[in-house]
């Protein structure tokens, strides 16, 4: 079955509504939400009791603050993986043991990338917009599918397709990019960004995917809690 990990997107302390990347119209998730009545996070947690989820702390990844002590106690609720837009090796220390560290293009380098690999189980997330890889190091800005080759040869524990334009819009699957992404790629792939419902879930596991990251789709209930869990 194709794994389903369950997005939060925290911002001052709070979950919410994720929509393009366009991060200064993010709404409380409850305002978009058919399925929770909170944007408390470890309320939302209690009552959908996912089995994994991703973390992004906006706050830290724009520069306005943190949300890393509620991720500390997210981790201790569920498998959990968090962006908190670290980018460099001392940075991976911010994360507890129990959490993953997701290394974003957006903040990170392709150096910083291969030595943090080496330091401990990290994620990559390959930040997407309008099918280009978000990156400030120019090592990263290459194609999507040249960066899969190139992180190939790296023991990362898995990679993160994340089209920052499709979050939050139920878009669908970019079927020719993750067939030619799934065929390439050395590691586990996770699509984040526009998966609309179930179905979309067993296209992802025809193409070659590992599984996605799904947030809007749930709280719309086009994909059932059962998947999260």
């Amino acid at each position: 079955m194709t794994r389903c990990v369950f997005v939060l997107d925290l911002f001052n302390g709070s979950a919410v509504h994720a929509l393009r990347g366009e991060r200064e119209r993010y709404l409380p998730i409850d305002t978009a939400s058919s399925i929770v009545r909170t944007c408390d996070p470890l309320a939302i947690l209690d009552l959908l009791r996912p089995k994994e989820v991703y973390v992004a702390d906006l706050d830290r990844i724009m520069g306005t603050g943190d949300n890393l002590d509620l991720i500390g106690e997210i981790a201790r609720e569920a498998e959990t993986m968090a962006d908190v837009g670290i980018s460099s090796v001392e940075e991976l220390a911010l994360l507890p043991a129990g959490c993953r560290p997701v290394l974003g293009t957006e903040t990170g380098s392709f150096d910083f990338i291969e030595e943090a690999s080496f330091k401990r189980e990290v994620v990559v997330s390959i930040d997407l917009f309008g099918g280009a890889v978000l990156a400030r190091d120019p090592a990263l800005r290459v194609s999507p599918l040249d960066l899969i080759r190139r992180l190939n040869p790296l023991p990362l524990k898995e990679i993160i397709l994340l089209s920052l334009d499709r979050v939050g819009t139920s878009a669908g699957l970019d079927e020719p990019l993750l067939r030619k992404a799934a065929d390439l790629s050395a590691h586990p792939l996770l699509l984040g960004g526009g998966v609309k419902d179930a179905s979309d879930l067993d296209r992802l596991e025809d193409l070659g995917i590992a599984g996605a990251l799904v947030a809007t789709a749930v709280h719309r209930g086009t994909i059932p809690l059962e998947k999260i869990r």
